[in-house]
C-alpha cells in the first residue's frame, strides 16, 4: 500500500493550480477548503467529502492552494506553529498564504519531503480525519454502506480500501491514534486535519476535540493559533 498516495486520494487532493486572481482551479477537497470554495458532500472529492456529507464545512483562511492535501495542511499547521513560537496575538496573527507553501519546515510535510515521518504518519492523518468525522455518531450503517460503495469505485488498491473500511468500522480509539504521533509538529497537523472535520457547534464533536488536545499534549495557545487558521464556510 502506498500510504502517501492514499492520503492524497483520501483528501481528494489532485494537484490544483491558481488563476491570475489566486483562485483554485481543479478538484481538490482540501485545496477547495484552502481556497474558500469547499462545497458539500461527495462533490468535494475524495473519501473526506463522503465522510463529511451534509455536515457544516470548514475552510482555511488565506486561500492557501497550489498543492492541496497533506502539503497544504502542513503549510497551514506550520504557519500557526510559527505564530505561536513568535508570541503573536491570536486575533491578529497572520494566516497562511500560497507563498507559505514554499517555505515549510520539512517536519510538517509527509514523506518524501520528511523521510523521518514514514508512511505511518500518512495513515495516522487518515485515521484522525475518520475519527473526527465519526465523533458525533452521524455515520450510521446506511451511510457507511454508501461510503463503502463509493470507495469501491475509486482507483485505490485493495489494501488501501481495506484500511479505510477497517477505520470506518472500528470504534474511535484516541489513545491508539495518538500513539503514532511524534513531536509537536505532527501533533499540530493531526489536530488541524481533525478540526477541519469537526462542527464545533456540536457538543459531542467539541468534547472530542478537547480530549484530542489533551491526548496530544498540545499547549492551549498553540491550539488557539491552529483554530485561527480554520473558519466556518
Amino acid at each position: 500500500m502506498d500510504a502517501n498516495r492514499l492520503l492524497e486520494q483520501f483528501m481528494g487532493a489532485n494537484r490544483v493550480n491558481t488563476d491570475d486572481s489566486g483562485n483554485a482551479q481543479g478538484n481538490s477537497a482540501l485545496g477547495g477548503m484552502l481556497g474558500g470554495g469547499f462545497g458539500k458532500g461527495a462533490a468535494v472529492g475524495g473519501v473526506l467529502g463522503l465522510l463529511l456529507g451534509s455536515k457544516k464545512m470548514r475552510k482555511m483562511a488565506g486561500g492557501v492552494i497550489g498543492y492541496g492535501g497533506a502539503a497544504a495542511a502542513g503549510a497551514v499547521a506550520y504557519k500557526a506553529y510559527q505564530n505561536w513560537q513568535q508570541g503573536k496575538q491570536v486575533q491578529t496573527a497572520p494566516i497562511a498564504t500560497p507563498a507559505d507553501l514554499h517555505n515549510v519546515d520539512p517536519r510538517f510535510l509527509p514523506p518524501p519531503a520528511n523521510p523521518t515521518a514514514g508512511q505511518n504518519f500518512s495513515l495516522t492523518l487518515i485515521s484522525a480525519m475518520i475519527a473526527a468525522a465519526k465523533a458525533d455518531g452521524h455515520i450510521d450503517a446506511k451511510e457507511q454502506t454508501v461510503i463503502f460503495e463509493q470507495v469501491e469505485k475509486m482507483s485505490l488498491d485493495a489494501e488501501s480500501k481495506a484500511f479505510v473500511f477497517d477505520a470506518l468500522r472500528k470504534p474511535v480509539d484516541i489513545d491508539l491514534l495518538v500513539s503514532g504521533v511524534q513531536g509537536i509538529e505532527q501533533a499540530s497537523e493531526v489536530y488541524l486535519v481533525s478540526r477541519i472535520a469537526i462542527d464545533v457547534d456540536h457538543p459531542a464533536e467539541r468534547a472530542y476535540l478537547q480530549v484530542l488536545v489533551h491526548r496530544l499534549n498540545l499547549p492551549s495557545d498553540l491550539v488557539a493559533h491552529l483554530d485561527h487558521q480554520v473558519v466556518d464556510a
